[in-house]
């Protein structure tokens, strides 16, 4: 089982959420965050001063998979949240040791 986890751009959230659906991944978790990479924030002028925006708003998809749907979901979160323009975000995968439903007990690929 792998953690797939993806930062990407807000308006992209619904998107990501409907291409994994397709997919065949059953659930996961989505977080407002905020960050930036390379893009090194922004500058924005509010009521005539001039400031500097450090940190982005981003969305934090979280999901667990199998092992034979990584490369799958991966492709389908990359398709779906690209617009070819920088701060598109970026995608870690970590593998993933143990899950369990608390609500039956099952466990591993059960419990996804």
């Amino acid at each position: 089982m792998k953690l797939i986890t993806a930062i990407i751009k807000p308006f992209k959230s619904d998107d990501v959420r409907e291409a994994l659906s397709e997919i065949g991944v059953n659930g996961m978790t989505m977080t407002e965050v905020k960050g930036f990479g390379r893009q090194k924030g922004h500058t924005e002028l509010y009521r005539g001063a001039e400031y500097v925006v450090d940190f982005l708003p981003k969305s934090k998809v979280e999901v667990a998979v199998a092992d034979d749907q990584v490369e799958m979901a991966i492709e389908a979160i990359c398709k779906a949240a690209n617009t070819g323009h920088i701060g598109d975000g970026k995608i870690f995968v970590t593998a993933l040791e143990q899950s369990i439903r608390i609500r039956t007990g099952e466990s591993g690929n059960d419990a996804l």
